[in-house]
């Protein structure tokens, strides 16, 4: 009887090397197996060209690569930037006459000019021109537009005419401090949760779904905030202790990212003269403006 090459291969192995015989008579068992399915595939009526697809590559022949299906690309991060105040409500007025409102807007549109070639990320105000918009709407706008940053400016008069400088605030139920209390209850017109539809859940699951909501949001807007303030600070004067939290109304939607900057106080001469000053202004734009877009960014993609 006529031996196989394998056969010689296996009878040449010592009898108590078991496991040098199995590993021969596995790679025997493959090779046989490879060999009946190509002569098996080669033999089967209808395959290969006479069915219209290509026969399978030969032994040493590299497959060719399939396409890889592109991925959309993913949608720009959408920042809304809020002036504050407007129309009939001036807000704060400087020593010299300068108004929060008009400050507010300067500064939006600045910061949306300067992000206006970012590739990744799309901003709308809230108002673009000497209007009065109500807290609520300002934030129902964020909601509409799948905000991933609310952004709210404002320049007010603070507690006591020595305080100066940049602050960021988030929202917290209890202010941090007095100051922090006395900018919200003075911008507030409302009391309100925003944006949060759980009307078709059941009391239980709305409450949960809430409070994830409400710390997703917050935990967002801390570093948004904490980023903010550190990137400018060493090209801006900061207010002492420049984060803060408050109970400010437009920042209370849940699951929005939400930070409210206080751009300086025209309550101080210096600071109003700063802000009354359209290359100060442009200069502040662009220094958030750097901030805002990799926050807006990093939002988008977590």
């Amino acid at each position: 009887m006529r031996r196989s090459p394998a056969d010689s291969i296996v009878r040449a192995i010592p009898t108590d090397s078991r496991w040098a015989f199995d590993s021969v008579m596995y790679t025997r068992r493959l090779v046989i197996s490879s060999l009946l399915g190509l002569l098996g595939t080669a033999a089967l009526p209808g395959q290969g060209e006479a069915a219209g697809k290509s026969s399978p590559p030969l032994p040493g022949r590299k497959p060719a690569p399939k396409a890889v299906p592109r991925l959309p690309p993913r949608p720009p991060a959408i920042v809304i930037l809020d002036p504050g105040h407007g129309g009939r409500d001036p807000g704060a007025i400087g020593v010299t006459g300068t108004e929060e409102k008009d400050v507010t807007l300067s500064i939006c549109q600045g910061i949306r000019q300067m992000l206006a070639d970012h590739p990744d990320i799309r901003v709308f105000l809230t108002r673009d021109r000497d209007s009065y918009i109500p807290l609520p709407s300002r934030v129902a706008f964020a909601h509409e537009k799948n905000a991933d940053l609310f952004i709210s400016i404002h320049a007010d008069a603070a507690p006591n005419r020595a305080a100066r400088g940049l602050s960021a605030y988030t929202r917290a139920d209890k202010a941090t401090d007095d100051f922090a209390r006395h900018l919200a209850d003075r911008e507030n017109r409302v009391d309100a949760v925003y944006g949060f539809d759980a009307g078709a859940t059941d009391k239980q699951t709305a409450a949960i779904l809430i409070d994830l909501a409400r710390r997703h949001g917050h935990n967002a807007s801390l570093a948004a905030k904490r980023r903010i303030v550190t990137g400018v600070g060493h090209r801006v004067q900061l207010l002492d202790n420049p984060m803060r939290a408050a109970n400010f109304a437009v920042l209370r939607s849940p699951a929005l990212p939400s930070v409210l900057i206080e751009t300086g106080f025209l309550s101080n001469p210096q600071d109003e003269k700063i802000l009354r000053s359209p290359k100060s202004r442009a200069a502040l734009a662009r220094y958030l403006a750097d901030q805002i877009a990799p926050v807006a960014v990093d939002l988008r993609e977590a």
